[in-house]
């Protein structure tokens, strides 16, 4: 009876012990998994921020420099738009749960828009604006525009007007 009862507690505190470190190494897992998507962030915005600085330095070429000045500013912007679109494209990659379908729907069919067309105000009503913009890493939008779902796609539309600013198609997936 002894020995049983020996061996029981033993097993017991093996468990245990197999047990806490299970959890302790979820836990690690869990814990670079948050400070890799962290990075990622990191990445879009530091790609942002230079083709914002590749942006102002063609301007100053522009007003002070020459042809070649302007040609070399010019291809550094492209890159900087380059890296920008590549390291968003990765983030979206790496993180499909924030730009899922979700539960959503319309009342209509869908449609095809392009810039410039206008749109009728039932496509923009308030109930599809996307109220957080910079969740989806999108661009700013004017005090007189904001972004607005349809279906799998994403409109600037001009409050004003009803014009499409600008548009992504299959943004959600």
């Amino acid at each position: 009876m002894r020995k049983l009862i020996l061996s029981a507690a033993m097993a017991a505190t093996a468990l245990t012990g197999m047990t806490l470190s299970m959890a302790a190494n979820a836990q690690d897992w869990r814990q670079e998994r948050r400070e890799e998507r962290r990075d990622d962030r990191q990445d879009v915005r530091e790609a942002g921020r230079d083709v914002r600085e590749e942006r102002r330095e063609l301007r100053e070429a522009y007003r002070e420099g020459d042809r070649r000045d302007i040609r070399e500013e010019r291809r550094d912007v492209a890159r900087a738009e380059h890296r920008y679109s590549r390291e968003l494209r990765d983030y979206r990659r790496d993180n499909p749960r924030v730009y899922s379908r979700g539960n959503w729907s319309a009342p209509y069919r869908y449609r095809h828009w392009d810039r410039g067309v206008r749109v009728d105000r039932v496509y923009y009503a308030p109930r599809y604006y996307v109220n957080d913009p910079w969740r989806y890493r999108l661009p700013h939008a004017p005090g007189y525009a904001r972004w607005v779902r349809h279906y799998d796609d994403v409109l600037l539309i001009d409050l004003r007007s009803g014009r499409v600013i600008d548009v992504y198609h299959r943004f959600f997936w």
